[in-house]
C-alpha cells in the first residue's frame, strides 16, 4: 500500500515542488496539502495520513505547534511528522524535535533524502539529515545549551553508548551496523533497549537525549 502524505508549506512554489517529488515516487501518494498551520492540523486530523511533511515557519500556527498538536507527548494517537525548513532556522530544530517530530530535513536536502525520511517515518523509524545534526551540535556547543538530562536507572552498556552516539550523529541502522561491525538485528535490539532505559519514544528523542546529556560533543 502507498504511504499517504500530507504536505504543509505556506509557499505555494515550494509546496508544489514537494508534492511533485513525492507523487513521482512509487509507493508514495500525496493525499492533501495545507497552506498554513491551522489548515495542516485540521487536514491531518481529518485525513490521518501516514506522514505529515510540515514546514516550520507558517502563518497561524508554526511548525513546532503543529507538530506538538499532531505528535506531542499528550497526543493519544500521534501522527508521524517530518519537519522541513531552510538552512537558517537552526533555533527551531530543538523545539520541533522536542514537540514530537520524527524527522528533520533542510529544504536543500534533495529528493533522495526527502523520500528516505518519508519512508523512515512511515515505518516508525526516524531520519535527521546529517547536516542538520552537525549544525545542531555546533549550536549547542556555541551556546552551552546542554541540560542535566535525567540519567537512566539502569546504566547504559558500553555498546549502547556507542549506538547512542551514532544515532545522535544521524546514522541509519545500516550505517550503524557497518560502523560497529554488528548485524541489523543487533542494532535494533540496542535501540529498543536504549528507548526503554531512557523512556523515549523514538530515535529522534534518543538523539536529543544524547545532545542534552553531553554524550555528543
Amino acid at each position: 500500500m502507498s504511504i499517504r502524505v500530507l504536505v504543509a508549506d505556506d509557499q505555494e512554489l515550494v509546496r508544489t515542488g514537494l508534492v511533485m517529488i513525492l507523487d513521482a515516487q512509487p509507493g508514495i501518494t500525496v493525499v492533501g496539502e495545507a497552506a498554513d498551520g491551522n489548515q495542516a492540523v485540521s487536514k491531518a486530523r481529518e485525513l490521518r495520513p501516514d506522514v505529515c511533511l510540515v514546514d516550520i515557519r507558517m502563518p497561524g500556527l508554526d511548525g513546532i505547534e503543529v507538530t506538538r498538536r499532531l505528535a506531542g507527548p499528550d497526543v493519544a494517537d500521534p501522527l508521524a511528522v517530518v519537519v522541513i525548513t531552510t538552512f537558517d532556522l537552526d533555533e527551531y530544530v530543538h523545539g520541533a524535535l522536542r514537540a514530537g517530530a520524527r524527522g528533520f530535513l533542510l529544504k536543500d536536502a534533495g529528493p533522495e533524502l526527502l523520500v528516505q525520511a518519508v519512508h523512515a517515518a512511515a515505518a516508525g523509524d526516524a531520519l535527521i539529515a546529517p547536516n542538520v545534526t552537525v549544525r545542531l551540535l555546533a549550536a549547542f556547543a556555541a551556546t552551552g545549551r546542554h541540560t542535566r538530562a535525567a540519567q537512566p536507572v539502569v546504566p547504559l552498556t558500553a555498546r549502547e553508548e556507542q549506538v547512542l552516539v551514532t544515532v545522535a550523529r544521524g546514522r541509519t541502522n545500516a550505517e550503524i551496523a557497518d560502523e560497529l561491525y554488528v548485524s541489523l538485528s543487533t542494532v535494533k535490539t540496542h535501540l529498543g533497549s536504549l528507548m526503554d532505559k531512557l523512556a523515549v519514544r523514538n530515535r529522534v528523542e534518543l538523539a536529543m537525549w544524547a545532545y542534552e546529556s553531553g554524550r555528543v560533543d
